[in-house]
């Protein structure tokens, strides 16, 4: 029987990882199948009108979308022959997500796939981690290649660290404690506590009246967070909410993969990401249900936990918040293209994927010396959310700079730059990128980020983490934020708003442009840059871009 690799699914361990050996023949585990999409030249033409804003097309219902674009049931039952016969069993078959989950052991995938199991052990500053991943590329025999066009789950490197830094308490004085940042420029939450004393903070509730967030609580919504580690305290939640006044909202963790809401009671770790998105959202629509996706620390956790967001049919998300990503040269071309794809479907059900963009400024913490963007981010299907600086007085704004190196007491930087990977989309037509020092590009490929909001830590978000109370900062506080306000114009409108990057270009007369500073090889520049993207939001002019003024 003749095979053929799957196109992008060869990896390769990191800098520095350890061989240990052969895995455990025995060793028993599952795997996800992602299977072609029905009426693919459809699916396509649909998306590619909705990206492009064309207020002639709908995106589908959730029930539609199954009927029309999920797994044919003859796909399905190839794969499930296929398994079968090499001693698999099918542990859950999910058409309308495209997925087929396979139960195995090593010597089971080994002849499956053609492929050669390993062991290795990598050492990032304090952290030891072992994982496993196959020797060369995985194969798939004539009759499923067609149909299979990702593996996820063979290599269970975790690659989401905690790369920020804890800051002291507000009115402390102490010095904070610090972690170092991983030698693989791994996936990671992009999210920085203050590293020195917050030249100032803010609640979410400030933040919004800086930005001129309409009035809404975000009723009748639900905002979809994606988290791949840690958790929340629920007496975290209900004692910072009753600081802020505002009505406790309903949280639900949601299991992917076997993964849960589990805080470990360390401020510095996971749950500070976790705990942050819960308590923006929260602050900012706390009449939205606030669905807490939690998932196994994989590229295979990664790409199910968002397409059990956008196929959840009872909470029904109407916007995701991703605070997590890594550089886009981290990434297997397979699972690359496996989590584009299911941003597309996002495209395609009317959900706002909002993004962050990195703390790492234009190097994205890849120490060679060159340009990198951080991935979901960089997707031209996603919203990208980058970082300011923010200063105010007697209730308003007086200055936003980029978050970047040149500001005083700075842990980092707002990720962005010029995708590697993607296509310059339609909406990013005629842009430049203006580099450090002088000069302008016309910008060629996806551009970084898209849009932006306060995310120093000098000018950061005060928060409740593990009991803790204390000043956070980074991109992952600004994919929230946006993710609130799409929710209260979705709330206003009467129905989602869906993807918005291609009429938000069309209205930069709605965003607060900044002019001033660097995230390292790029400045700020009038208009679109690759620090800020347009720009801050003026909340009531974005809903108002919308159709939810």
């Amino acid at each position: 029987m003749t095979r053929h690799p799957v196109r992008g699914s060869e990896v390769s361990a990191p800098a520095g990882a350890r061989h240990v050996g052969a895995c455990d023949p025995s060793e028993r585990f599952e795997v996800v199948l992602l299977l072609r999409r029905q009426a693919q030249p459809d699916f396509r033409d649909l998306v590619d009108r909705l990206a492009a804003g064309d207020a002639a097309v709908a995106p589908v219902t959730r029930e539609a979308y199954g009927q029309r674009f999920g797994a044919s049931a003859a796909d399905v039952q190839r794969v499930t022959r296929f398994a079968e016969a090499h001693g698999l069993s099918v542990s859950h078959a999910d058409p309308v997500a495209r997925r087929v989950v396979l139960s195995g052991t090593v010597r089971h995938y080994n002849e499956a796939f053609g492929v050669d199991l390993q062991h290795f052990e990598h050492q990032a500053g304090t952290i030891k981690s072992r994982f496993r991943q196959p020797a060369g590329p995985v194969h798939l025999p004539d009759d499923v290649h067609e149909v299979v066009v990702a593996v996820l789950g063979l290599d269970n490197r975790a690659k989401a660290r905690p790369h920020f830094r804890l800051g002291a308490s507000p009115g402390s004085r102490s010095a904070p404690a610090s972690s170092s940042s991983s030698a693989d420029a791994a996936i990671r939450p992009p999210i920085r506590a203050a590293r020195l004393i917050a030249e100032s903070s803010f609640t979410p509730l400030q933040v919004a009246t800086f930005y001129d967030f309409p009035a809404g609580d975000g009723a009748g919504q639900c905002i979809g967070l994606i988290e791949l580690g840690g958790g929340y305290e629920a007496a975290d939640l209900a004692a910072y909410f009753e600081s802020l006044g505002v009505p406790q909202p309903r949280v639900e963790a949601v299991s992917v993969d076997g993964a849960s809401n589990t805080p470990s009671g360390d401020p510095g770790g996971p749950d500070g990401e976790v705990t942050l998105d819960v308590e923006i959202v929260g602050a900012l629509a706390p009449a939205a249900l606030i669905a807490v996706y939690f998932t196994p620390n994989t590229e295979a956790g990664f790409v199910d936990a968002l397409s059990a967001a956008l196929h959840d049919t009872t909470r029904r998300p109407s916007v995701v918040s991703i605070s997590w990503g890594a550089p886009e040269s981290t990434w297997s071309e397979q699972t690359l293209n496996a989590l584009n794809d299911t941003l597309q479907t996002a495209v395609a059900l009317g959900v706002t994927v909002c993004v962050a963009s990195g703390d790492s400024g234009s190097s994205d913490g890849v120490g060679d010396g060159a340009d990198h963007v951080d991935f979901p981010a960089s997707s031209p299907y996603a919203l990208g959310c980058g970082g300011t600086h923010l200063s105010a007085s007697g209730g308003r704004i007086a200055s936003e700079t980029v978050w970047g190196e040149a500001a005083e007491g700075d842990d980092g930087a707002s990720g962005g730059g010029v995708s590697t990977v993607f296509a310059l989309p339609a909406w990013q037509n005629g842009l430049a990128v203006a580099r450090s020092g002088g000069g302008t590009q016309p910008l060629t490929k996806r551009g970084v980020p898209d849009v932006a909001g306060d995310a120093d830590p000098a000018s950061g978000y005060a928060v409740r983490i593990d009991g803790t109370d204390t000043v956070v900062g980074g991109t992952s506080a600004v994919a929230p934020l946006w993710a609130a306000l799409i929710a209260r114009i979705n709330a206003a409108r009467g129905k989602p708003v869906g993807f918005v990057n291609a009429v938000l270009y069309q209205q930069q007369g709605a965003f607060n442009d900044i002019t001033s500073g660097s995230n390292g090889d790029f400045d700020a520049a009038p208009g679109w840059d690759a620090c800020t993207g347009l720009g801050s939001p003026d909340g009531a002019r974005v809903a108002a871009a919308l159709g939810g003024g």
